[in-house]
């Protein structure tokens, strides 16, 4: 199969390059920093040689950039899996974050899914087949302090899942939304937390994995998973 994998350099977008890389397949990443993504392909071809690993960094907040990372991926075949894992976190409240950063939440978290998603679709709707992953966030569904517009783009990723789910339900082409809560990732880098209170990225990359495994006739609209005690 063609895996492509956004935002796949660390944290949970490397985790689920890990496990299917497990299996056999090309495998195709992308991040912003060079190096990082780099050594993760290193990192992966050493560990999975029974797995063809490429990576190319490209910024997928940048409309141009997506679809050049689009026609680089394309020219490996059709894509099977596409997991839209791109997104940045920044913390702040509406009334007073700085000026931009809604820009910025929505171009990385939304856009980068949305622009991608569109220059691939039509090979998959030719070849009737595939899976398409949005990686949302628990605040895709519940608001919280600090969540700003970090959290505006998150509920925006799961409308357009949502959506996709329903255009492409005739097409044969699977769309699953992942909404994972607390997860022990670069976005928690500095923070003193006790690792038994946060899910570890390999649970969510678990859930992505079996969930692409499901025959052709059933599909995981959705995915939601917290810290056993709950939210943080």
């Amino acid at each position: 199969m063609n895996i492509i994998i956004t935002g796949a350099s660390k944290g949970i977008g490397k985790a689920i390059a890990e496990q299917f890389a497990q299996d056999g397949h090309t495998i195709l990443l992308c991040s912003r920093g060079e190096k990082t993504l780099y050594d993760a392909v290193s990192d992966l071809m050493t560990r999975f040689p029974q797995s063809t690993i490429k990576g190319k960094a490209y910024d997928m907040s940048d409309k141009l950039s997506v679809i050049e990372f689009a026609k680089w991926c394309l020219n490996y075949g059709t894509p099977d899996i596409v997991v839209n894992n791109a997104g940045q976190f920044i913390p702040g409240s509406i009334h007073d974050e700085e000026e931009g950063i809604l820009e910025l939440m929505m171009e990385t978290n939304l856009y980068s899914a949305y622009h991608l998603t569109r220059q691939l679709l039509p090979e998959m709707i030719k070849a009737a087949q595939g899976h398409i992953f949005n990686i949302c966030s628990i605040a895709s569904l519940q608001a919280y302090a600090n969540g700003g517009s970090y959290s505006i783009s998150k509920f925006a990723l799961l409308g357009f899942s949502k959506n996709l789910r329903e255009e492409l339900k005739p097409k044969g082409i699977k769309v699953t939304a992942v909404c994972p809560g607390a997860t022990l990732s670069s976005s928690w880098d500095g923070v003193a937390i006790d690792p038994k209170r946060i899910m570890e990225i390999e649970d969510v990359a678990k859930m992505v994995f079996a969930a692409a495994k499901l025959s052709p006739m059933a599909v995981v609209e959705d995915i939601v998973m917290r810290p056993q005690l709950g939210d943080l």
